[in-house]
């Protein structure tokens, strides 16, 4: 969710909005009442790659301070549990927000050691306004249809259009889902989870959130410290940046890690054949998106669709060798097929993508002040464009929408918390999506939590996608609810080797002309279950490829926040 990287945003830009004042205690007697909930029906929606998957739905209220008034319907799934030991639920969020979560229920139980998962029952959902859940919000179906104006801004005229495409989202949102949509934030979502965790009838709920979810889970947590048993929070978003200027923060972030791809790109040459000089490749990389823009490959990647389409691979590396196979096969055949197909596969948006940032957008801009002045974002963008130009636009045309929109935004609440048990925080040095200054940031406002670091990765996701040693600190704490702590003074309690990098593919290094290869393996292959394409934690999206290995598997799944 760190969308953006500068975190140089001035606080007057932001507009004042509505306070939220979450309790810094368990909440009390100044609550509404709550509504008495029938037990789940939980019938078999089994497939093949999660055999004893469950779903259910469950009413919730809209405004959870009118109990008694409308309700949406979310969609949950369940692997139950098997042991005689029982420690209750645990409820598993991948992100977004706008991410799907049905599928991240059967992913967890079928990733954890099977010892582990046989003593919980594994809790997926999908938040309000999202996937199965009722009323799914699509505010502007097609939106990201290509072929898109170039996303850099080409004089008055083109920056005038691409305001008006968020515009119109924005008001689309404002009359599909006008009675809705103050209602779409995460306070409401966190509030939704404590409705879960009473229709399930148990005292204290586990958890594990990705990405955007360790935001939810952390103002769970801040709202009800006292109902938390476990909770582990996996590629941290800074709670101080939400969200403008974690999004600035993400563009930094992002340009770095493309840059460190078109240095793999570099050490390939001999396979790729674009030159040894990173510089030279990533020069290369850009006369691609120039000429994109007068001749979109197969009629549909432009300049913005090409960045969609290597945006995955700033969130995991096992993609860099197909994204390298067609970026070679466009540079030096002059073969647009791979590049195509790559797009199609990573970058393309459909039904569940729209929804996906249609709940984005609904989030993102109601949770937080986002500067209603374009000016503002005019001179941000093209601040940090001049440093890190891979995406900077391309995520402030995603978030634009924000400038516009016709609910009034809260403020952020405090996640401060000092009476939540033991809380563990893992995450990468390198990770672009949601930068270590976030994991650092949260770790330093949870007294008690314990910091677990990937030294050197930059993978978005890093427990149950293949680091051993990541998963054994996440295991070890879902088996007996102890964190590693740290001897002396340093800031991180245990530090994991990142993984090796990928190798080319080797259809690629045979020299066949082909689209696609393979991703890269980092674990065991597992069948994939196509998730949404989900805005990331911040501002950019990701896609959701068909996995061919556990690390794709897990980053299918997960909501990106852009």
């Amino acid at each position: 969710m760190t969308p953006r990287a500068g975190m140089l945003i001035a606080a007057g830009a932001l507009v004042a909005g509505t306070v939220t004042v979450l309790p810094a205690a368990p909440a009390g007697a100044g609550e509404p009442a709550p509504r008495p909930l029938p037990p789940l029906t939980w019938t078999d929606c089994a497939t093949k790659a999660y055999p004893r998957l469950q779903c259910a739905s469950l009413k919730v209220p809209l405004n959870h301070d009118d109990p008694a008034g409308r309700t949406v319907t979310l969609a949950l799934t369940r692997v139950p549990h098997t042991a005689k030991t029982f420690q209750g639920p645990l409820l598993v969020n991948p992100g977004g927000p706008g991410g799907s979560g049905r599928s991240m229920a059967g992913y967890v139980a079928a990733s954890l050691p099977p010892k582990v998962a046989a003593e919980y029952d594994v809790i997926g959902f999908d938040p309000r306004g999202v996937g199965k859940s009722e009323p799914a919000l699509d505010c502007r179906p097609g939106h990201f249809a290509p072929v898109r104006p170039d996303s850099v801004p080409r004089g008055a005229d083109g920056e005038r259009d691409a305001v008006g495409r968020a515009q119109d989202f924005a008001e689309a949102c404002g009359k599909k889902y006008a009675d809705v949509l103050p209602f779409i934030d995460t306070v409401s979502t966190a509030r939704d989870m404590d409705v879960i965790r009473r229709a399930l009838d148990a005292p204290k709920i586990n958890y594990l959130g990705y990405s955007y979810g360790t935001y939810l889970g952390a103002v769970y947590a801040r709202l009800h410290p006292d109902r938390v048993r476990r909770m582990a929070l996996d590629s941290v978003v800074n709670p101080h940046g939400v969200w403008y200027e974690d999004n600035i923060a993400q563009d930094y972030a992002f340009d770095t890690r493309h840059k460190d791809f078109m240095a793999w790109v570099a050490r390939h040459d001999s396979v790729y054949k674009l030159g040894t000089d990173p510089a030279a490749v990533e020069a290369a990389w850009y006369r691609m998106r120039e000429e994109l823009r007068a001749a979109p490959a197969g009629g549909k990647v432009g300049p913005g669709e090409l960045e969609d389409t290597f945006l995955p691979g700033g969130y995991y590396n096992g993609y860099w060798p197909r994204l390298a196979s067609a970026f070679s096969a466009y540079v030096n055949d002059a073969d647009a097929v791979p590049l195509t197909e790559a797009y199609e596969r990573y970058g393309e948006a459909d039904a569940a993508a729209d929804n996906g940032y249609s709940v984005y957008t609904s989030v993102q801009c109601r949770d937080a002040a986002w500067p209603r002045d374009w000016s503002v974002w005019r001179k941000d963008n093209w601040d940090v464009h001049a440093k890190a130009p891979f995406s900077t636009w391309n995520n402030a045309w995603y978030n634009a929408p924000c400038a516009f929109w016709p609910v009034e935004s809260l403020t952020p609440p405090d996640v401060t918390n000092d009476q939540v048990p033991p809380v563990l925080i893992l995450q990468a040095t390198d990770d672009a999506a949601t930068p270590y200054e976030g994991g650092v940031a949260l770790h330093r406002l949870i007294r008690g939590s314990s910091l677990v670091v990937e030294q050197g990765g930059g993978n978005h996701g890093v427990t149950l996608g293949g680091n051993d040693c990541m998963d054994e600190h996440l295991v070890a704490y879902l088996a007996t609810g102890k964190v590693p702590r740290a001897e002396g003074d340093t800031e991180t309690d245990a530090v994991c080797a990142a993984l090796p990098e990928p190798e080319p593919d080797p259809v690629a290094a045979s020299g066949a002309k082909t689209g696609a290869g393979t991703e890269a393996t980092t674990g065991p292959t597992t069948e994939a279950r196509t998730g949404s394409q989900a805005g990331r934690t911040s501002g950019h999206r990701a896609g959701a490829p068909r996995a061919e290995s556990t690390g794709a598997t897990l980053h299918g799944l997960l909501g990106h926040v852009r």
